[in-house]
């Protein structure tokens, strides 16, 4: 029984790890700002991933440059998205809002009414969290904006990746985040100044960047050939769960009855898209965002 059910313990300590390390991440803001954090993390995590991979071994062509360009650039937006709108809104909300972007993902592939019927799930789940009822008027429109973008970079991430990871293999993620802390990099530190710099914050943001790239990876790497890939991705849909389990706990931040049903729908939606596909789904692991 345990031999069957430890790689399911093994995703969900990699989700806890992933999660905690946002709220770590929300904690340091008032320091270093969602620029300045969103910076480091991508630099330790560059360079972490840099050595598991070891991309240098493989020779770069044109065309996979050109993906990899992209993936990176997704990776960076990404990041920073999801940053700018935990720094306004609960973690909880914000993982549930960007789960939209890999939902919509899988929606696009797919043309059978039950699709559909998700989606409107989804729909309206993200409709209850929009500050239009009096229920979610608390939460910051720019926060939710944010989310959405921050959905729309994983899209991205997820169908660049692909194609980077199809013609170059795993090592893409390596490169794609090495291109992400380039072009953030000098952002952060427009944004943060000599803060950035803090002896003091370095050890912490490191943490963080162990927590959100190095743990989860490393776990991932043993639990995934373990997996059926459906079941994975329908473990992967309860990540709202733990974020806001980790911003309850670590930032005492306090969902409404409104907001946990808001949530209730879109992992619904998720987890429905997840069993009802019609071919199995690649799982390509790799923990470069929240």
């Amino acid at each position: 029984m345990l031999k069957r059910f430890w790689p399911v313990l093994l995703i969900f300590i990699s989700m806890i790890s992933v999660q905690g390390s946002a709220s770590i991440a929300k904690y340091l803001f008032p320091v270093l700002g969602p620029e300045g954090m969103t910076a480091w993390r991508l630099f330790f995590s560059a360079i972490m991933l840099i050595l598991i991979f070891k991309p240098w071994r493989k020779t770069l062509t044109k065309q996979v440059l050109k993906y990899i360009f992209l993936y990176g650039i997704s990776i960076g937006c990404m990041n920073l998205a999801f940053y700018n709108a935990i720094a306004r809104i609960p973690l909880g909300i914000a993982v549930a809002i960007e789960l939209t972007g890999p939902i919509m993902v899988a929606m696009c592939s797919s043309r059978k009414v039950l699709d559909f019927i998700w989606l409107g799930v989804a729909i309206i789940g993200l409709a209850m969290l929009l500050p239009i009822e009096q229920a979610s008027s608390n939460l910051d429109p720019k926060g939710i904006l944010f989310a959405l973008l921050a959905g729309s970079g994983w899209a991205c991430y997820i169908l660049f990746g692909r194609k980077a990871s199809t013609i170059y293999g795993s090592a893409s993620v390596a490169i794609g985040s090495v291109i992400a802390s380039c072009f953030l990099f000098p952002i952060g530190i427009w944004q943060s100044g000599s803060t950035m710099f803090s002896l003091e914050l370095l050890p912490m943001v490191f943490l963080v960047s162990l927590l959100a790239s190095a743990i989860p990876y490393g776990l991932d790497m043993i639990a995934l050939p373990k997996l059926p890939a459906q079941t994975f991705s329908t473990l992967m849909s309860l990540s709202p769960v733990f974020a806001a389990l980790s911003g309850l706990i670590v930032l005492h931040e306090q969902l409404t009855h409104y907001q946990c049903l808001a949530i209730i729908f879109i992992i619904t939606s998720s987890i429905g898209t997840v069993l009802t596909m019609s071919r199995p789904v690649k799982i390509k692991s790799s923990k470069t965002n929240n």
